[in-house]
């Protein structure tokens, strides 16, 4: 209803008046609204309808892409693993959450020096853990055939 009005107001200088009455003006175009609003809320609601279910995504688990994010999930995983407890915190704070090194060794209680060395050493064991398992190549998406050409 409140739509309506603010049509009325929005197109106060073109709204017909028959009979020096604006109701019949009002009534078609609250209809014409609300049948509008049953449209689209139908559309939505096919829309929410057409989207992949809980079912659909284990079918995701055979995408190559979606293995190839979860393996290097799980390595980096093993790899932050292999930190201990104040270098895990320390890579967090420079390395997640944009911390200088300076800010990250006060946070820690650490000197800036100490933190440098810290993370000079956590960057190696990350970096050996890594490559100890190096991870295969992403998959790669199929060449686009263009119009015209053969495949």
């Amino acid at each position: 209803m409140a739509a309506s009005f603010l049509e009325l107001w929005r197109r106060r200088k073109q709204v017909r008046i028959v009979e020096g009455s604006i109701l019949p003006w009002l009534l078609v175009t609250t209809t014409n609204m609300a049948r509008n609003s049953a449209r689209a809320a139908r559309r939505y609601q096919r829309f929410l309808n057409s989207l992949p279910r809980g079912q659909d995504a284990a079918h995701s688990a055979t995408d190559p892409y979606r293995r190839y994010q979860n393996q290097l999930d799980q390595e980096l995983a093993a790899a932050l693993g292999t930190l201990s407890t104040e270098d895990l915190h320390l890579v967090s704070l420079i390395v997640f959450e944009d911390h200088t090194i300076a800010a990250a060794a006060a946070v820690l209680g650490l000197t800036p020096a100490a933190a440098k060395s810290r993370m000079h050493r956590a960057r190696q064991r990350l970096r050996t853990a890594l490559d100890g398992d190096t991870p295969t190549n992403p998959p790669t998406a199929p060449t686009p055939v263009l119009e015209g050409e053969r495949p």
